[in-house]
């Protein structure tokens, strides 16, 4: 345990350097500007932060994550990519089904693809699965840190390409036309960011490319980009990086987009359910 007389809540930090579950607050009943501090600090120090045993509602969910910054609204949610209520177009509901236990299974940091990529994101359950279904994450600054000499100065003169390809297809199944998805592409443009960014405010430099989104890399020819890329892709599959939740009622993980990368684990039994909030990002620089 990691406390201080100073300190107003518990920080217990995880395995790998990743990770750290917090003790010592009730969200739902809200938290004090010295609490909010805090679990930034943490946040950006640990990466994802793990809080147990809160019962809270959507609304008080929401305003937790406003303490931390303007919340994202997902520009797909309309579409029926994901669920979002009408009168809360800041929250997402995400779900998996028996008959279609849709996760996302690839290793990936959210919405690579905007120009200002997502800060963080807030998770909540609400309907645990029978079996499976937990979340892992990765820390890609560790990652870039246990590189050589050489490879990080190359990486770090490159940039990558990011774009919103593989939801193109999901928005025709669920009924987006053609012209819809065509002004989407004009609204949400290929992005370039850099390989390695930097944190904003720990200055760490993070591997910042991940399958989902990253297409390729600016000035190498099409072979010598994906062979790059597919190495770096792998860095978040390192169990040495990583941490992971196994979900029970009332678990919250809360997550730094720009340094990590998430991943659900397969095999999930059952119904499960859960509601997130994201909190808005700058520019990769």
């Amino acid at each position: 345990m990691v406390a201080t007389q100073e300190r107003t809540i518990a920080v217990t930090p995880g395995a790998n350097g990743i990770g750290a579950e917090i003790g010592g607050v009730d969200i739902a009943s809200g938290l004090s500007d010295a609490q909010v501090a805090e679990i930034e600090q943490a946040l950006v120090r640990h990466k994802v932060l793990f809080f147990r045993d809160q019962e809270m509602t959507s609304q008080q969910q929401l305003a937790f994550g406003r303490r931390f910054g303007p919340l994202e609204i997902h520009p797909f949610a309309s579409f029926k990519t994901f669920t979002s209520p009408p009168d809360e177009p800041e929250l997402i509901i995400v779900e998996a089904f028996p008959e279609n236990p849709m996760v996302a299974e690839a290793w990936h940091s959210d919405v690579t693809w905007r120009e200002t990529p997502a800060m963080a994101s807030i998770l909540r359950v609400t309907d645990v699965p029978e079996e499976g279904g937990d979340t892992m994450w990765a820390d890609m600054a560790a990652a870039y840190a246990d590189l050589d000499d050489a490879t990080q100065r190359h990486l770090s003169s490159l940039t990558a390409v990011h774009d919103w390809h593989q939801f193109r297809d999901v928005l025709h199944q669920t009924g987006a036309t053609a012209e819809q998805i065509a002004e989407l592409v004009e609204r949400f443009p290929v992005m370039e960011h850099p390989v390695v960014r930097t944190h904003p405010v720990s200055g760490e430099k993070i591997v910042y490319v991940n399958g989902n989104f990253t297409v390729k890399i600016n000035g190498m020819s099409e072979r010598e980009s994906d062979a790059l890329l597919q190495r770096l892709y792998k860095l978040a599959e390192n169990p040495a990086y990583r941490a992971r939740i196994n979900w029970q009622p009332g678990s919250i993980a809360f997550w730094d987009n720009r340094s990590t990368q998430h991943a659900v684990a397969g095999g999930v039994k059952g119904y499960r359910r859960m509601e997130r909030v994201t909190i808005a990002g700058d520019r990769p620089f």
